[in-house]
């Protein structure tokens, strides 16, 4: 029996396991302090302690300690690590599921990917050097990291007069992510989409690619939905990029699952070669569920991870360019902790119930269980929502209902910016580009049908016999049952059950029930079935309604609202860690004057002065973890 030791966590170490236990492999997981109890541990044949998965000395002695004769890195963390890769190559018979740490060393740095795709007659993006005048650049111009990706170390220059700035933060945030700040400074597609292969290459000199992804969707370069096969281009177009991307992993050997990025250029029709990942990508199930292999036994779905496996042990892929072929359509979402509603910041907390969507085409990814602690020591992605269709509007369609039908409480997700986001009009007609989502809001969901069933339920429980939060006192007068009052939050419902109908600010709708049991709720609101997932505690009220969560507490009728916002106050958004105090006590500052920068979950935030001032308060020091709500400045206006 083959082991395999899976360097990673959560939802990639559980698909990983899946596709090793059904090949008869044996599974060992590796797993932190933290991660002693979460599924992967649990699901894994074997486990090892390591103090960090970014230990690479302590990962490459747990692979030898377990007996793994292969160990596959996911993704994030060691997975395009060449060191972790040569310290395998030095380690006596444990195989990297993956390419040679020289290809990762090749392809891992922009600046010499760039060469090698040169030299494979594949275009690239027109580029600076940093030792050019600014002044002499054609605006706008992107700086990036050479090493790395996901993101980190990008900023967009639209003019000279940015240029310095932009490139020393660049620098910066390469440095910290990368350990090395080296930059490249390259032509800005304003429109263009994201499209990138999938190519395999065995270590039997043969390179295949399994088609194409879109992945245009995104946020500050990071992916949002991802969908296959790309919807906009054509034939000539698919047939050129896919023939270039096999072309670059043959000039430089490449074995095993990588990706070949590449940026359309909507005004020109024109692609450019952007990075090869040289490991298996997060929106790999989209090719799964697309991509079908002929063999003996017929048309066959692909499993990427199973290829990777045998491409490690050293068989031939199999089967030839011609045996690939594409059937239907599938688009993959991504679910953070997150509060995409109030500026994509980050979230922490403990779940209490949850339900991913489920039907006919629909795959989820995960690793999250109800009563499970998300902590912002890792990334905020919780899971993956997969739907394959006969056609892309069948796989959207699908989306969106799997999306409403997920529900987690006890933490706020992206769940509904993401429904919202596959239901929009842009979406569906395949308009959004990679700066889309830059420049434009998704409009959130209306609390208006989360209220009626948090009311409706209130009322419920408290008629069946559960006394549930907040219902006011009254009094009735005559035989007939008056409407009752709930309070949730600061709003004022009325529910009349007996007559069906429930009132918030003047607006009414008529309201029936359909069914409520195990937390879940349908209603028929207006003639709409609508249902709702809730969780009704002393002090709160909890719905997830089409995927997006609202919380309504308690109303403290002792609490001081008076100073909310506006009294200088700046308070902790998120827990995190302060990363630069750049003021003291008794200094004056202007407004929007950046007084301090903390970082939680990868994501830097700035605290700015809301008016100019003096500081009164500096509440935490560089280093200090703060919890979400600490003060950590304080500062009092200018008089007059």
């Amino acid at each position: 029996m083959n082991t395999l030791l899976i360097a990673n966590r959560g939802e990639i170490a559980l698909r990983v396991m899946r596709t090793a236990h059904r090949l008869g492999w044996r599974a060992v997981a590796i797993h932190t302090d933290l991660d002693a109890e979460a599924p992967h541990v649990r699901a894994a044949d074997a486990a090892v302690r390591v103090g960090s998965y970014l230990d690479i000395d302590a990962v490459v002695a747990a692979a030898r300690e377990s007996g793994a004769g292969f160990v596959h890195p996911g993704y994030g963390f060691l997975s395009e690590n060449s060191a972790f890769a040569r310290a395998l190559e030095g380690s006596n018979g444990v195989v990297l599921v993956g390419p040679s740490s020289d290809v990762m060393d090749a392809m891992g740095r922009k600046d010499r990917a760039r060469e090698i795709a040169l030299a494979a007659g594949v275009p690239v993006v027109p580029s600076y050097s940093l030792e050019d005048d600014p002044s002499g650049f054609a605006y706008p111009v992107l700086v990036k990291a050479a090493a790395g990706g996901g993101g980190k170390g990008m900023r967009v220059v639209r003019g000279p007069a940015d240029f310095v700035e932009a490139r020393d933060a660049a620098g910066r945030e390469a440095a910290k992510a990368f350990g090395d700040d080296t930059l490249l400074v390259e032509k800005y597609v304003e429109s263009g989409r994201h499209i990138e292969v999938q190519v395999f290459g065995d270590t039997h000199g043969d390179v295949v690619h399994l088609f194409e992804r879109d992945c245009s969707t995104q946020r500050r370069h990071q992916k949002v939905l991802e969908e296959a096969p790309a919807p906009t281009i054509s034939a000539e177009q698919r047939a050129a990029i896919t023939s270039s991307a096999v072309a670059l992993a043959e000039q430089c050997g490449y074995t095993g699952a990588g990706t070949v990025e590449f940026l359309l250029d909507n005004a020109t029709g024109e692609f450019y070669f952007l990075e090869m990942n040289t490991r298996l990508q997060v929106e790999h199930p989209v090719t799964e569920e697309v991509v079908r292999v002929q063999s003996d036994k017929g048309s066959e779905r692909v499993d990427l991870v199973e290829l990777q496996l045998r491409v490690a042990a050293g068989e031939p892929l199999g089967f030839a360019q011609d045996d690939v072929t594409l059937d239907g359509h599938a688009i993959e979402a991504r679910v953070y902790a997150e509060d995409s509603f109030h500026g994509f910041l980050p979230q922490a907390g403990r779940t209490s119930i949850v339900r991913w969507g489920s039907g006919d085409g629909i795959r989820v990814d995960h690793a999250l269980e109800p009563d499970q602690e998300v902590s912002t020591s890792y990334d905020p992605m919780l899971g993956k929502v997969i739907a394959w269709g006969a056609d892309r509007e069948a796989a959207r369609a699908g989306l969106v209902a799997a999306l409403g039908e997920t529900a987690i409480l006890g933490i706020t997700t992206n769940t509904g910016f993401l429904r919202a986001l596959a239901a929009s009009d842009e979406f569906r007609d395949t308009t959004i580009d990679t700066a889309w989502l830059d420049d434009h809001e998704v409009p959130a969901p209306d609390a208006d049908l989360a209220r009626v069933f948090g009311a409706w339920t209130e009322v419920l429980l408290d008629t069946t016999g559960t006394s549930g939060p907040w219902r006011a006192d009254g009094w009735r007068m005559g035989a007939d049952p008056a409407p009752d009052t709930v309070v949730l939050g600061d709003d004022l419902v009325v529910v009349d059950r007996h007559r069906g109908r429930v009132e918030h600010d003047g607006i009414a709708h008529d309201v029936r029930l359909v069914s409520a049991a195990d937390h879940t709720v349908h209603l028929l609101v207006d003639g709409r079935a609508e249902h709702a997932v809730l969780n009704v505690q002393r002090d709160f009220v909890e719905v997830v309604h089409r995927g997006q969560r609202w919380v309504w507490d308690r109303p403290d009728p002792f609490a001081d609202h008076a100073a909310a916002g506006g009294d200088g106050t700046l308070v902790a958004p998120m827990p995190g860690t302060v990363l630069a105090v750049n003021v003291a006590e008794g200094a004056t500052v202007a407004e929007g004057e950046t007084l301090g920068v903390m970082e939680a979950m990868k994501m830097e935030l700035a605290l700015k002065a809301p008016f100019a001032g003096t500081v009164t308060t500096v509440g935490a020091a560089t280093g200090d973890l703060v919890k979400l709500g600490a003060v950590l400045f304080v500062v009092e206006p200018t008089d007059g």
